[in-house]
């Protein structure tokens, strides 16, 4: 080699790979998690604690790229149809709990004794999450996909958007003159516009025909090299236009994620993104300044735990007006509750402008980081009260190694009375349900239900779905339902799936998803009450019964219709009605003797009446 080795910076690497290596699977052993861990390595190896780094700036820098590559292997799950069914979550949940938390936490910059701008500077700084512990976190515990954790995704995307005005806003805000005034900031608008333009006609347009030459070629180190590139491509594009690079590495996988190269990709990308991710969480621990901490220790301390109760009790609040859980509020309040990595970024621009000085930027970026390190212990404190309070649950049993041959998922009226045609013949049945006071009281009528969510793919496989013959999706919540199926349909293909449908464009998706039969959970009650009203007006019971059964026939025929008008239209289509076989044509009688009004004219045939719900 012509250069010799700087036998110092491998040394450095070495430290780093080294104080990993040691105290991540400490950490995990004593069950702190690997994210404290990292927090914990850093501090230790950093320039405030051995001080074997002097420098963790240019570390978070490069190990950025491991929240970079995190996104865009989540972006890989997302297909463009379900990023889009997210997004009343993104822009609704999002813009709700964000402007909600930016008050209460300006408020509470004002409270410590800061100035209105630099309150406002800390509020907005500390409202955006970080996106690589929560993540971590999530995916540690296997949430990503789960519908709590769809919730929490799309309002990490709507931060990672937030960052953009952000900046803009502290341009504004700035004493000094700003080069080319409200010009400029126009201008750079258009250009993070254009950027982001730019790389969807280029993901819809060119990644696939590029992997698919490179796959062609046989090279694989090639296909690796160029799922690298896509990625940093990707970062590099949404930087240039002032966008996050973490955003514009989603929006690739996003783009990838329907592509036959997928998991190929991701299998590529994953070993750089375990890396990096380790180094960003090293380099935050690195980052804690402990002079600042020391030397302002009651306005960091207080700043710290007034700042994360405000925010995670505006979360909570945001959440239970939404109609979420008790349990799953507390969770996203705790989850969320720390500032993240771009708070860095809008503290050093303020600081940059003239908002906030650099006393103010100190103090806020220990503020931060400190939040991030207590993160992990916050939600270790909630798991451990979680616990208990599933201890205190007397009666409840958690399902385990069931072998069932039914499995029904969700005890509620549906549940209960489907349930009863299969106990009568004792068929041998696994019950589970998350509704803890409804399995109390089914067990006073002597039902076994076990708690379990069905959601998730290990209590799936807990409950015996691998063994079932049928599982029936008897839930109320139309997402929970699709959820499942989803689960069901890759992990167990041998079962029959009956599904629980919320309504006719549910049905519809139920069948382009593969179930075996679906029935909209109001419509054959809704037919036999119609039936009965019928006979209460004194119409002999072979009428309402054959009007009945045109009812059925015709509603068959506009769901076969609406199943091939949108290119779902199969084989065995009648069954997956769930309407039974198909009744020959009837016109009812109209009797003109029986009308209420004699004046009225006659009610239209069944035919004519709009779609069924």
């Amino acid at each position: 080699m012509s250069a010799e080795f700087d036998a110092g910076q491998l040394v450095r690497v070495v430290a780093l790979l080294g104080s990993a290596v040691v105290v991540v699977p400490l950490f995990r052993r004593l069950g702190l998690g690997s994210v404290l861990g990292y927090l914990a390595a850093g501090l230790a190896i950093g320039p405030f604690g051995l001080g074997w780094f002097s420098d963790p700036q240019a570390i978070l820098h490069v190990a950025e790229l491991g929240v970079v590559m995190f996104l865009f292997v989540i972006g890989l799950e997302m297909r463009p149809s379900h990023l889009w069914s997210l997004r009343r979550q993104i822009f609704g949940l999002g813009s709700l709990q964000i402007a909600t938390c930016t008050l209460a936490l300006t408020l509470v910059g004002r409270l410590l004794g800061l100035a209105w701008p630099s309150a406002f500077i800390l509020g907005a700084g500390f409202v955006l999450t970080s996106t690589a512990i929560v993540m971590q976190l999530l995916d540690e515990r296997g949430d990503i996909t789960q519908p709590r954790g769809q919730k929490i995704v799309s309002i990490l995307l709507f931060e990672d958007l937030l960052i953009v005005p952000l900046l803009a806003l502290v341009a504004f805000m700035s004493p000094q003159a700003a080069e080319g005034g409200v010009g400029a900031r126009l201008a750079d608008i258009a250009v993070a516009v254009g950027a982001l333009a730019g790389l969807i006609v280029a993901g819809i347009y060119l990644l696939n025909p590029m992997f698919r030459i490179l796959a062609a070629a046989g090279a694989r180190e090639v296909m690796t090299a160029a799922a690298l590139l896509v990625v940093l491509g990707a970062a590099l594009l949404m930087q240039l236009g002032g966008l996050s690079m973490a955003m514009g590495a989603f929006l690739a996988g996003v783009l990838l994620s329907e592509s036959t190269f997928r998991h190929q990709i991701e299998a590529d990308i994953e070993p750089f993104r375990g890396i990096l991710l380790g180094l960003f969480f090293l380099g935050v621990g690195m980052a804690l300044d402990l002079s600042v901490v020391a030397e302002n220790w009651p306005l960091v301390v207080a700043g710290v735990l007034a700042l994360m109760a405000a925010k995670a009790l505006c979360i909570y609040a945001v959440a239970r007006v939404l109609r979420s859980p008790h349990a799953e509020a507390m969770d996203r309040a705790v989850l969320m509750a720390q500032g993240g990595e771009f708070a860095f970024v809008l503290f050093a621009a303020a600081g940059a402008s003239g908002v906030i000085d650099a006393r103010a930027d100190a103090n806020a970026t220990a503020i931060v980081v400190l939040s991030m390190v207590l993160t992990p212990l916050c939600m270790l404190a909630l798991r451990r009260f979680a616990r208990e309070a599933q201890a205190s649950m007397d009666g409840i049993e958690e399902v385990h190694d069931r072998t069932g041959s039914v499995l029904i998922i969700g005890f509620g009226r549906f549940g209960q009375v489907m349930s009863q045609s299969l106990l009568a013949r004792d068929v041998d049945v696994t019950i589970i349900d998350n509704d803890i006071e409804m399995i109390r009281s089914a067990a006073d009528f002597g039902f076994k239900i076990y708690y379990g969510d069905g959601t998730r793919l290990d209590v799936l496989h807990a409950s015996g779905g691998g063994v079932a013959r049928v599982i029936a999706v008897c839930v109320d919540d139309r997402a929970a339902a699709d959820r499942i199926v989803e689960l069901a349909t890759h992990e167990f293909p041998h079962a029959k799936l009956l599904v629980r449908s919320y309504d006719r464009e549910h049905s519809l998706q139920l069948i382009a998803a593969g179930v075996d039969y679906q029935i909209r959970e109001t419509f054959e009650s809704a037919v036999e009450f119609g039936k009965a009203a019928l006979q209460a007006m004194g119409i002999p019971q072979e009428d309402a019964d054959m009007i009945a059964t045109e009812i059925r026939r015709r509603d068959a025929e506009r769901f076969e219709l609406e199943m091939a008008a949108s290119g779902d239209l199969r084989a065995g289509a009648g069954m997956l009605i769930g309407n039974g076989p198909r009744p020959t044509p009837f016109t009812p009688p109209r009797r003109e003797s029986r009308s209420l009004n004699a004046d009225q004219p006659p009610a239209p045939a069944a035919g004519d009446a709009p779609p069924a719900p």
